[in-house]
C-alpha cells in the first residue's frame, strides 16, 4: 500500500488519470491475468442429484431457516458468513492512484479478497460503494452486514475513514478492521520491536519519526505509542504536530495532543535530527542530508510505494536497518502479514470487534515468528512464511477471549 501525507481530497475523477491510463492488450501479463477477474464463487455442497437439490434447496433449506429464525446465531453454524468478510471500499484513495472510483477500485478490491483466501483461508467478497457520504456508506454496510462475519475497509480517504470505521463499529456486531490503518500499524510495530531488539534496545528507547499524518500514519503513530515508544513526532505536508499549531484537522489536533512529548516544531527534516527511527507513510521525499542527521544505529522504515520517501541506497549509508514496501528489497512492510490472521482469529472466536489488545497481540506474534532468525535484512517475516497467519490468528483469537470479545 502505499500511504500519503494528506490524503486525496474528495472530487478528483479518473478524468485525471487520463494521460496516465495503459492500454488493455491480452499481450500485458497483467491485463491477461486480470481477464474476467481474480475471484469467483464456488458451491460447496453436491447438487448431482434431485436428493442433493432438495437438501441444499426445497424443501430442505426450510428446516435451517426456520431454526436460524429462532435462533439467529445459528446464523454463524449453518451460513457462510462465519468465514466470510466484505472488502469495503468507496475508491477514493486507492493504491497511489487517490480517488479514482468505485469501479476502477474493484481489481485492487478482488485482489485483497484472493489474498484473504490464500493467506488466511478466509472468503471475501469486494464491495465497491457508489458513493461517499459517511452516514450513507455506513447505513449501506450496516445494512449488508448479516450476511458477513467481518468488514475490511479499504482504500477510503483520510479523515473520513476515521468516522466511518468508528460509527460503522458502533452499529454492528461483528469486527470492522481498516486494514489501511490498522495493519499497516500492526506490521510496522512487529517490524520495529525486531529492529529494536536487534541493535540491542526496546522501544523504550527509541524517539521515532512519522512523515505521514493520515490514516496509516496515525494509527502507527498510535500503536506505537500503546507499545511503549520513547517519544513519537508525527508530521504532515505542513511540518511537525504539536499542541496548539494552526490548521490542524480535529483528527490531527488529537494526534497532536497524544505525541510529540519532546514539544518539537518545525518540519520533518528539523525533527530527524538525533532521532532514532524514520517512519515514511507518505509521498514526501527526505533529503539525504536530513538523513544524515540521525541517531547512530538508525533505523529507517521508507514506506510509501512505488518510490520510498529515502532511497534505499541513501538510507544504508546512514542507519543500520533499513525497510520499504516494495517486494525487491529486504524487510517489506506489508499488510498481508497482518490482515488475513486477524481476521481468521477473530472469525475463529466470533469476535464481535478488534480490540486494541488484538492488535498488540498479532504484531507482537508476527515480531516472534522470526525470533531466532533476526538478521539486519530480515526482521519482518516473508509473506510466504507459512508460520505466521497461524501465529497472528491464535495470538487474535487469545487475546479477543481476554478482552471479553470472544463468543465462543
Amino acid at each position: 500500500m502505499t500511504a500519503t501525507t494528506d490524503q486525496p481530497t474528495l472530487g478528483s475523477t479518473t478524468s485525471d488519470f487520463a494521460g496516465l491510463s495503459p492500454r488493455p492488450s491480452d499481450d500485458d501479463p497483467a491485463f491477461a491475468l486480470h481477464r474476467g477477474g481474480k475471484i469467483n464463487i464456488n458451491a460447496t455442497a453436491p447438487l448431482n442429484s434431485r436428493e442433493d437439490l432438495s437438501l441444499a434447496y426445497t424443501p430442505g433449506v426450510a428446516r435451517v431457516c426456520t431454526a436460524i429464525a429462532g435462533t439467529p446465531a445459528l446464523a454463524d453454524d449453518y451460513t457462510w458468513r462465519s468465514n466470510t468478510v466484505a472488502v469495503v471500499t468507496d475508491g477514493t484513495a486507492v493504491l497511489g492512484l487517490g480517488d479514482i472510483g468505485p469501479a476502477a477500485s474493484l481489481p485492487v478490491m478482488e485482489g485483497k479478497a484472493a489474498l484473504f483466501k490464500r493467506f488466511g483461508g478466509v472468503d471475501a467478497v469486494p464491495l465497491a460503494l457508489a458513493c461517499t457520504d459517511v452516514e450513507e456508506i455506513v447505513d449501506t454496510v450496516a445494512r449488508l452486514a448479516p450476511s458477513f462475519g467481518g468488514i475490511n475497509l479499504e482504500d477510503i480517504s483520510a479523515p473520513r475513514c476515521f468516522a466511518i470505521e468508528r460509527l460503522l463499529q458502533d452499529r454492528v456486531d461483528i469486527p470492522v478492521f481498516h486494514d489501511d490503518q490498522h495493519g499497516t500499524a500492526i506490521v510496522a510495530l512487529a517490524a520495529l520491536e525486531n529492529a529494536a531488539k536487534l541493535t540491542g534496545r526496546t522501544l523504550g528507547d527509541l524517539r521515532a519519526v512519522v512523515s505521514g499524518a493520515g490514516a496509516a500514519g496515525a494509527a502507527v503513530a498510535r500503536i506505537l505509542l500503546a507499545a511503549g515508544i520513547g517519544d513519537i513526532a508525527v508530521g504532515d505536508s505542513r511540518g511537525i504536530l504539536y499542541a496548539g499549531r494552526d490548521n490542524l484537522t480535529p483528527s490531527k489536533a488529537a494526534l497532536a495532543a497524544e505525541t510529540n512529548r519532546a514539544g518539537l516544531a518545525g518540519s520533518i527534516t528539523d525533527a530527524l535530527a538525533g532521532a532514532d527511527v524514520f517512519l515514511g507513510l507518505s509521498a514526501g521525499q527526505v533529503p539525504e542530508e536530513a538523513v544524515a542527521t540521525m541517531a547512530p544505529e538508525a533505523i529507517i522504515f521508507a514506506m510509501a510505494n512505488p518510490d520510498p520517501e529515502i532511497d534505499p541506497a541513501v538510507a544504508h549509508k546512514y542507519a543500520r536497518i533499513v525497510a520499504t514496501g516494495r517486494s525487491d528489497y529486504p524487510n517489506q512492510i506489508n499488510n498481508v502479514l497482518a490482515f488475513p490472521g486477524i481476521f481468521r482469529g477473530a472469525l475463529d472466536v466470533r469476535a464481535s470487534r478488534v480490540t486494541e489488545g488484538m492488535k498488540l497481540a498479532a504484531a507482537r506474534a508476527l515480531a516472534a515468528v522470526i525470533a531466532d532468525e533476526l538478521a539486519e535484512d530480515l526482521i519482518i517475516p516473508s509473506v510466504f512464511d507459512d508460520r505466521v497467519a497461524p501465529a497472528v490468528a491464535a495470538a487474535t483469537a487469545a487475546a479477543a477471549r481476554a478482552d471479553g470479545v470472544a463468543r465462543r
